[in-house]
């Protein structure tokens, strides 16, 4: 579909570092990537929360929550996975031009998908967390199901069983949930975040 050639961008006069200088506090979006049951959820959850009792401004998007609604209308066919983490990308940029810190889970399978939505940034506003679990572990949790599923054949393309996942080659930030607990996990990224410059 053609874009009209009537758009054009209103720029606004509160600017992003009005929002940092507001919220005494930096933006980015903390993307994590990992497979299904490896934790990016629960992690996603807990570091929200102490963000917040930190007096940091967060919003959470999450997988599911999203195809609740914004994009309901997609599948998973890797046609449809690459349209769903190209919305949540524009949708985390504005996030972070709102001055937020944009936490957002999502299996996210391919690289260069993810590699997409860090090019809609600006430098050091893409913070890539990797939660890293090997299948086995995610197949002994299965919150959902799913493995079990995937397994007897009733979900066809499921990540880690029949159909890829291209781990990060250099995440800002990975956390092991086969060997840090979600306690550690969460205090890796804050620490990370703090040695950055993003919080004080």
């Amino acid at each position: 579909m053609a874009q009209s050639k009537n758009i054009v961008w209103h720029d606004s006069k509160v600017t992003k570092e009005h929002r940092h200088e507001l919220n005494n506090h930096k933006s980015a979006v903390i993307w994590f990537t990992g497979l299904s049951g490896s934790g990016k959820s629960t992690i996603s959850v807990e570091l929200e929360k102490e963000l917040y009792n930190q007096g940091v401004r967060t919003y959470r998007l999450d997988g599911d929550n999203i195809r609740h609604g914004l994009n309901k209308n997609l599948g998973f066919s890797p046609e449809d996975r690459k349209e769903n983490i190209r919305r949540i990308g524009e949708v985390s940029k504005l996030m972070v031009e709102a001055g937020l810190f944009t936490l957002s889970a999502f299996i996210s399978p391919y690289r260069e998908d993810r590699n997409e939505v860090r090019e809609l940034m600006e430098d050091g506003e893409f913070i890539e967390v990797f939660v890293d679990a090997s299948v086995a572990t995610c197949e002994s949790r299965d919150p959902k199901g799913l493995y079990k599923k995937a397994r007897a054949g009733e979900i066809k393309g499921f990540t880690g069983i029949d159909a890829p996942y291209e781990a990060p080659i250099n995440p800002e930030v990975t956390v092991d949930t086969d060997q840090q607990s979600l306690e550690e996990s969460v205090e890796t990224i804050v620490k990370y975040l703090k040695a950055k410059g993003y919080l004080a």
